[in-house]
């Protein structure tokens, strides 16, 4: 397999594109690192149920322990701040802060989220709140989960418990991430909690998904004007790009359909209120429409002040299958990725910066919004060193390629106002248990020891060196 090697330096010089107030920061979510699933009023989630589905989840794993942040949260905190960056983009858990999704708040639980806000604050670092990373209370799914109309609405309560409790505190907020994950991986593939494969319920979902983001939105921002608390508000997005194998029109309406369902199904709605009418029509064709009642677009295209990106490559497809023909094995016109040979990280995803470059530009051009990549690492298989240090140079090259892209999406006229790496330390990565390592930060999940990696190290001494740069 091509793993990356190291390709790049980055010194201050070479970011000289980014903006003084550029925001350096780090990400996780709740349930890959938490841990202390059953405990101070927390009830299972979509997730603790299907780690018990038998082969589901690599080895059988779950989130009961995870990274033990949920008791470890000062010390990771030490940790976040050592590494120099201004932000800390994180997520709460619904079900612990209001358990089975109905109801009032548990004490306990927000108590934790005002602990790690006071945490991050008192070191000098802005904490970002995701309000969903994919823990949907069980309780929810059992009533039918995103497909049904009443989890947006559950989804705006909730959403409001939590801003009342933080939104004083708090002016970085994000409804979502991810929806395509939370629709596609978990409605129509399988591959992700709760595990249904069916198209027509993942449709469904994409659209309560964004009806719930925007009905949260609305009142969140509502109440930061009632309480005067500054607000920035965004949604997360997990996005690529899509390049033609060839100039053949097989080729590029391949592409049209997978940037239509991957890309424009969610910020077309978000961002111009209406969903693409190409878009639509295929899914017309495959006897599938989406569950739109009067005034949901309204709600859903409620203003934003930034888009959050999570970008891990680009793909280049093709309008025919692997035999030639130009329909898939569902009599649907193909629309086929095409392996290239180029670096790859351990999730076998090809390594693409120059494809962020691209994506960022075209976000300005088509949404004119102001953007800040949310996420963007690589998983590789680290090995620990005799000395005790981590070298990961494929990594340290990946995430150097990477910030290169954005200050190159910059000068293209993109307005990229930040780059959080993902993800702070090792944790639960969903259906591949503990088995891929995404973090600067290793964890060692006998004795929960915490080692920085060379990545690390050196996303910290860039950080300086950069803000050096700028004051000297």
């Amino acid at each position: 397999m091509n793993f990356a090697t190291p390709r790049s330096s980055l010194r201050p010089a070479a970011v000289q594109g980014l903006p003084a107030g550029f925001r350096w920061g780090v990400a996780t979510s709740s349930y890959q690192i938490e841990g202390a699933a059953r405990e101070d009023g927390r009830t299972p989630s979509i997730w603790d149920t299907f780690c018990r589905v038998p082969g589901a989840v690599h080895n059988g794993e779950h989130g009961d322990v995870a990274c033990d942040h949920y008791h470890r949260m000062p010390q990771d905190v030490e940790l976040i701040a050592g590494l120099g960056v201004d932000t800390y983009r994180f997520s709460l858990a619904w079900p612990r802060i209001q358990p089975g999704g109905r109801g009032p708040a548990n004490p306990k639980g927000l108590d934790f989220y005002k602990r790690l806000v006071d945490e991050l604050q008192d070191k000098g670092v802005t904490p970002w709140i995701t309000l969903y990373h994919w823990d949907l209370p069980q309780e929810l799914e059992d009533a039918g989960g995103w497909p049904v109309r009443d989890t947006a609405l559950r989804f705006a309560d909730y959403a409001m418990l939590a801003y009342e409790a933080l939104g004083d505190r708090v002016e970085h907020w994000t409804t979502l991430n991810e929806p395509w994950c939370s629709a596609m991986l978990g409605y129509a593939h399988g591959a992700h909690a709760p595990g249904r494969t069916d198209l027509g319920d993942a449709m469904a979902a994409v659209h309560h998904l964004l009806l719930g983001h925007g009905l949260a939105a609305r009142r969140i921002r509502r109440a930061a004007l009632a309480h005067g608390n500054p607000l920035e508000l965004g949604i997360t997005l997990n996005l690529g790009t899509a390049t033609p194998e060839t100039d053949s029109a097989a080729d590029r309406e391949a592409c049209r359909r997978a940037d239509g369902m991957g890309t424009r199904l969610y910020l077309d709605p978000v961002v111009h209120g209406r969903y693409p009418e190409d878009t639509l029509a295929d899914l017309a064709a495959q006897g599938i429409g989406l569950p739109v009642q009067d005034g949901d677009l309204e709600a859903i295209a409620t203003p934003l002040d930034v888009l959050g990106v999570n970008f891990y490559r680009g793909a280049l497809f093709s309008g025919v299958t692997e035999d030639g023909s130009p329909t898939d094995a569902d009599g649907l016109p193909a629309v086929r990725v095409v392996e290239r040979d180029l670096p790859r990280t351990a999730m076998d995803w090809e390594i693409t910066p120059g494809e962020l470059t691209r994506l960022l530009v075209r976000l300005q051009r088509d949404y004119a919004l102001p953007t800040v990549v949310t996420e963007n690492g690589a998983a590789f298989d680290d090995t620990v060193a005799a000395d005790g240090s981590v070298p990961d140079a494929g990594r340290t090259a990946y995430l150097a390629d990477h910030i290169a892209a954005v200050a190159a999406a910059r000068a293209g006229g993109a307005d990229v106002r930040g780059y959080f790496a993902w993800s702070l330390m090792d944790n639960f990565e969903w259906a591949y248990g503990y088995d891929k390592r995404f973090g600067i930060v290793r964890v060692d999940y006998d004795t929960q020891e915490r080692t920085l990696k060379d990545s690390a190290k050196w996303y910290r001494d860039t950080i300086r060196l950069t803000r050096d740069a700028r004051t000297g």
